[in-house]
């Protein structure tokens, strides 16, 4: 395993709310006091450099910068671009609402673009992202609103951006269900969501159903759900999803009636890629290995010791799996031994995306090692 360093950390502050003041009055004749700024628009932030006078100049080609993630949750892979989307959640809502980014990352891990969605909160709204997934050439997020110091209720919100330019482009508000999870989006813009719920059943383990005009409804209501995490879209249009109670791998139909129960070889589970092929990737958030599930064949490990192993994608350009490690700051990177011809971006199905560094890499005791691009964690 190597691992490759930053030295950056972000930094955050909370601002308390002003005490309200009561502004003197006006001396007779004088100029009235100016009002406030206008909203901005949004901008999505710019690939590494620097701006000097007013004139943005780019990182030359013979630097690499490592880093640009802070808890990151989940990925996408961005197929037009070869680009790595990390879905990143930033301060928790009840220390600095507002907090959550999205960087870019290159194959190898180097930092493309640092904070391409939340460079700055202009017309943006992004508080604490976790899954993710690509449709349509847009990015879907698994917010939240609330859950802040003042106590405001959290309320799950799935948040689109525009793949091209980073633009927000719509969102959904799901008051029924407190967090979402995971999310995985199908072919007719159905987003189908993991409320992975408690143990104690104060908050229920669910699968929601959210069709394209916006009206949610659960699918899946309590057993055989097992602390719901990871969910994907296979090659048939099922739903399959991952469980961080138990070692099951469920498949459900759109309708949510179970089709089939897998066993993956560890449990405490998280991300999952499904491939064309039918091969699943499973990553263990509690227990630090990738499993892989091939069709008729049972779980075997392929790598181990990867901290909070969460949700992770497929860069089928560099046929390799990519591993947000949210608290860790830091994303892992796993080289597939075999490639998977007719992958696209938008066919593998992750609760997670995936990503690598190039770096040599010698087979480990399961044939494949990950490799880790992580910044220290922040100070707050």
């Amino acid at each position: 395993m190597r691992l490759l360093i930053v030295t950056a950390a972000a930094a955050l502050a909370a601002i308390g709310p002003a005490a309200a003041q009561q502004p003197p009055a006006a001396a007779p004749g004088a100029a009235a006091a100016p009002s406030a700024a206008a909203p901005q628009p949004f901008e999505a932030g710019k690939p590494l450099g620097v701006t000097i006078e007013g004139k943005y100049s780019p990182m030359s080609r013979n630097v690499k910068v490592y880093g640009g993630v802070v808890s990151a949750e989940s990925c996408s892979y961005d197929a037009g671009r070869k680009l790595i989307m990390v879905v990143n959640r930033g301060a928790a809502q009840n220390e600095a609402p507002n907090d959550g980014f999205v960087s870019l990352l290159n194959p190898d891990g180097s930092v493309h673009t640092a904070r391409w969605i939340g460079v700055n909160r202009n017309g943006l709204v992004l508080n604490q992202p976790f899954g993710s997934d690509i449709h349509a050439g847009k990015l879907y997020l698994a917010d939240s609103d609330g859950g802040t110091a003042d106590g405001a209720p959290r309320v799950s919100v799935i948040r689109m951006f525009d793949v091209a330019t980073g633009a927000p482009s719509g969102e959904i508000k799901v008051p029924d269900s407190q967090w979402f999870n995971d999310i995985a989006v199908a072919r007719d813009g159905t987003v189908y969501a993991t409320q992975t719920g408690s143990p104690d059943g104060q908050t229920p383990m669910r699968v929601y159903k959210v069709s394209p005009d916006g009206k949610a409804r659960v699918l899946i209501d309590g057993a055989p759900l097992s602390l719901p995490n990871g969910i994907a879209i296979d090659n048939d249009g099922n739903l399959v999803v991952v469980n961080m109670g138990s070692t099951a791998v469920f498949t459900f139909s759109p309708n949510g009636a179970l089709i089939k129960t897998e066993q993956a070889a560890q449990s405490g589970n998280d991300g999952l890629v499904i491939m064309r092929d039918g091969t699943k990737y499973i990553s263990s958030v509690r227990l630090g290995g990738v499993q892989r599930i091939r069709p008729g064949r049972p779980a075997e490990i392929i790598a181990t010791g990867i901290p909070s192993a969460a949700s992770m994608c497929f860069d089928a350009g560099a046929n390799q799996l990519v591993i947000p490690m949210n608290p860790n700051n830091a994303v892992a990177f796993v080289k597939l031994s075999e490639a998977r011809p007719g992958f696209d971006g938008d066919a593998g199905r992750s609760r997670s995306s995936s990503r690598d560094v190039r770096n040599h890499r010698r087979p480990c005791s399961f044939g494949m090692e990950p490799r880790i691009a992580f910044a220290p964690p922040r100070k707050t």
